[in-house]
């Protein structure tokens, strides 16, 4: 009863208290609470709470908040999701009942935040229309489709030599400094204006990483459709650790409701470092590499959520991008072998092809996309054909030039055919370049339009494709003959020019 009900009618107010007094059943009422035994390195370990589970939420009176990770016979280990100076041993610990999870919507857009879905960006937190929990299960396989439309990235060499489909999940891999993050932001910078939201995770980042991130896809007006989670160096082990799965759950939530999405994890090698270090303070026992027995299935757990959903569903898609980083180029050490044999295929950035100017530095031999083919425009796959193998088959010719090998005229036109190819497939970033630009170079290509142009006028003839496709009305389904006539025409005026 409140003091309201006494306002306007008293005697009414005294007849409800008391039918309310003859109801009223006394029950016990029994509340587990349970003590810290000990605090740090983001890791707390709590005497009592029998009841506690995995992933259950916990407060403590001190302010802070917590979230299990680990079971013992006698003590419960929590990883620390929020901690104030306060925190100390014999603080009382509560459980909340429920587990985590964090607001999304369309009002995530254009958003900063961390994995907890509190604001990062200094305004107001936004309003939620659903929550979603960071922990789900993947789509069964009655809910999954044939990955069957192409996502576009905007770079020459992935579009057309190794090209990723929407509901794919496609591995960048290499060692640090060769481009990673810049071909994920240039796929996300390439998504405006296509109706594809995306997420970029960031995890264990520095801060002066973190802004320039933020920067970068704000001056490219591509932070107006993406939300940015932010687990940065400084933050707590257990939110860099959750920081992937938030991201995945924003997204999941959009795919849910039948829109296409795209996610970037950079990267995971850090979530994984963080997870061992997690891991090892909660005194599970140590495998390969010191990381836990575990690992691949957590990995697992979080990439196996991205697909393609049929139109029972919704029809709508996640694609991810996770970024690996491996060291002096091995590429067949623990985390990088886990996770290609997770995803759909990788692209691999090889530091010699840096070294020598070929940017990005994707090495064709050992990139792969699985099941993207499956999704490439019929026109572009058409036109592509053979020539990453063709591609390849130069590689290795241009070898034995090295050696001072007589060569036949044939060979000689392959070889200078394929560093006029070599030089059309560089590419800087920041510049992603439409599907009609990637059909008209190849067709070009394909038509000798490049034969005999000299290396250093081959960006030249790029670029009067990509000015005059500028105002044309030409699409991917327009007749090859068309295509072919006005490239001709295009490119012979440049010429004579």
């Amino acid at each position: 009863m409140s003091l309201d009900d006494f306002s306007g009618n008293p005697e009414g107010a005294v007849a409800k208290q008391a039918d309310w007094l003859k109801r009223y059943q006394p029950s016990l009422h029994i509340v587990e609470r349970g003590s810290v035994v000990s605090v740090g390195d983001g890791i707390v370990w709590i005497r009592g709470l029998p009841s506690a589970a995995m992933d259950d939420i916990l407060t403590l009176d001190d302010g802070s908040s917590a979230m299990v990770f680990d079971l013992t016979e006698d003590l419960v280990g929590a990883v620390l999701l929020h901690e104030t100076d306060a925190l100390t041993a014999g603080t009382a610990v509560h459980m909340t009942g429920r587990t985590l999870s964090l607001p999304v919507g369309d009002a995530l857009l254009g958003r900063v935040i961390d994995p907890l879905g509190e604001p990062l960006d200094g305004t107001s937190p936004p309003h939620p229309s659903a929550w979603q929990c960071l922990e789900g299960p993947a789509p069964g396989i009655t809910a999954r489709d044939f990955v069957n439309q192409p996502l576009y990235t905007g770079i020459k060499i992935i579009d057309t030599l190794v090209p990723i489909g929407k509901g794919q999940r496609q591995l960048l891999i290499g060692d640090d400094g060769l481009g990673r993050s810049a071909l994920a932001l240039d796929a996300v910078i390439n998504q405006r204006g296509k109706g594809i939201y995306c997420v970029y995770v960031l995890i264990g980042q520095k801060r002066s990483t973190v802004v320039n991130t933020i920067e970068t896809l704000r001056n490219y007006d591509a932070l107006d459709y993406t939300t940015v989670v932010v687990a940065e160096a400084s933050s707590l082990p257990g939110l860099q650790y959750l920081a992937p799965f938030a991201g995945c759950a924003v997204a999941e939530f959009w795919m849910q409701q039948g829109l296409d999405t795209l996610v970037v994890y950079d990267d995971l090698s850090t979530h994984a470092k963080t997870y061992r270090e997690l891991s090892l303070l909660l005194r599970r026992p140590p495998g390969r590499e010191a990381y836990p027995g575990d690992i691949f299935s957590v990995h697992a757990r979080l990439l196996e959520r991205s697909t393609c959903l049929n139109a029972v569903y919704g029809g709508g898609s996640m694609t991810a991008l996770p970024i690996v980083e491996t060291q002096q180029g091995e590429i067949s050490s623990y985390i990088p072998t886990n996770l290609i044999s997770i995803t759909d295929g990788q692209l691999y950035l090889e530091r010699e092809l840096f070294s020598a100017g070929f940017r990005p530095a994707i090495d064709i031999a050992r990139s792969v996309s699985r099941i993207g083919g499956q999704a490439q425009h019929p026109r572009i796959k058409e036109e592509a054909g053979r020539m990453k193998l063709d591609y390849l088959q130069f590689m290795e010719l241009e070898a034995f030039t090295r050696f001072g090998a007589r060569l036949e005229a044939s060979m000689e036109d392959a070889i200078n055919r394929g560093r006029v190819l070599r030089e059309i497939l560089k590419q800087d970033r920041l510049e992603p370049l439409s599907e009609q630009f990637q059909v008209a170079w190849l067709l070009a290509f394909n038509d000798g339009l490049f034969s005999g142009v000299e290396l250093e006028q081959v960006h030249q003839r790029l670029e009067v494709l990509r000015h005059k496709l500028h105002d044309s009305t030409l699409s991917l389904d327009s007749p090859r003959e068309q295509w072919r006539d006005m490239l001709r025409q295009w490119l012979d005026l440049s010429e004579g020019e």
